[in-house]
């Protein structure tokens, strides 16, 4: 029978895994822009206090299990492998050992679910110059075709209003019905929103997570900006919102971050810790729900998506997916390169 593919490759962020890899972990991510070392110092701060460890490794193995054992269960055994952008293992380094493996065509899976340059196109390019690097280390070439959009797929949808579930049933019985539900995710410029569907695709999705929910009551804000304080990024701030909301009344929220899928610091530390104490210090009831993390149902979601792409290609070669070197992508490169 002919195989299309014989790997599944999960590309992430990456992170720290100790407080030794924090600074190097963030020169990483900081590659090529100017960001004053005070502010390098802040989001050091932000692991730290993690005991610089990000649990984004482990939850993305974790994912990557999930996988593997579904495609397992349903009869199509493929390896699945985590690759990282900023810290070990570094892309390169896993496609390195598919192609001691032999295994030369693999399925991509993004850890992103709305599309952007930064949390799309980037991680695609990254793969490419990770591919290029096979090449100069004399092995073999590693194909990866890349799923499809899953922004408002069921088992992602399904994983968010389960946690969000969870969260409003951790409010105060009085202020479950009246309480706001209010949606985050990473903010981004906005020339670079402009010519994503970022936007877009982040409120499709929290539009089904409120319907499955029954809360007509819902808004979409942004968290975890970096970049120059006088360029325009996406708003309102999840903070500031929330100071602004408790002023003109509003008396309990729920948080879903649905621009992530997985607790890491971002979550962590600007939400349970950042967000939590501007609650707290303005008397809004605060709750925070999950990320999609290793719900069942989004699990489920991303293995389907795994199977459809097999299918896809089941009775051909699969075409590689070859990111533009050049056009408005490349252009707003410069906008955006992590946590800070």
């Amino acid at each position: 029978m002919f195989r299309p593919f014989d790997a599944v490759l999960i590309i992430s962020f990456g992170g720290p895994q100790g407080p030794a890899d924090v600074r190097p972990f963030l020169a990483n991510v900081l590659r090529g822009r100017r960001v004053p070392p005070e502010r390098i110092e802040v989001v050091a701060h932000h692991y730290d206090l993690f005991d610089g460890v990000s649990p984004l490794t482990e939850l993305t193995r974790r994912q990557a299990a999930g996988i593997a054992e579904r495609l397992r269960r349903d009869g199509l055994a493929l390896p699945v492998f985590v690759g990282m952008r900023n810290w070990h293992p570094y892309l390169a380094d896993t496609l390195e050992t598919l192609a001691d493996q032999g295994l030369r065509r693999a399925i991509g899976v993004i850890t992103a679910a709305q599309r952007s340059y930064s949390s799309c196109l980037q991680y695609k390019e990254n793969v490419l110059a990770a591919r290029a690097e096979l090449a100069r280390r004399a092995k073999p070439d590693v194909e990866v075709t890349f799923i499809g959009d899953w922004h408002a797929h069921d088992g992602f949808i399904e994983a968010n209003a389960a946690h969000a579930r969870e969260a409003f049933a951790r409010l105060p019985e009085a202020l479950r019905d009246t309480a706001r539900l209010v949606f985050t995710a990473h903010s981004i410029p906005v020339p670079m929103a402009e010519a994503y569907p970022y936007v877009q695709q982040l409120r499709e999705g929290a539009s089904q997570v409120a319907a499955r929910l029954g809360a007509a009551d819902w808004t979409l804000v942004y968290q975890s900006r970096s970049g120059r304080p006088q360029d325009p990024w996406l708003e309102p701030d999840i903070c500031d919102y929330l100071r602004a909301e408790r002023a003109r009344g509003l008396e309990a929220a729920v948080l879903c971050p649905i621009g992530f899928v997985c607790d890491h610091i971002e979550v962590l530390y600007d939400l349970d810790i950042e967000a939590a104490g501007v609650a707290k210090d303005v008397g809004l009831a605060f709750a925070r729900a999950r990320t999609a993390c290793s719900h069942p149902a989004f699990l489920d979601g991303l293995a389907s998506l795994v199977r459809q792409t097999w299918e896809r290609y089941a009775r051909g070669r699969a075409l590689q997916i070859v990111a533009a070197g050049d056009g408005p992508a490349n252009r707003l490169r410069q906008g955006y390169g992590g946590p800070p």
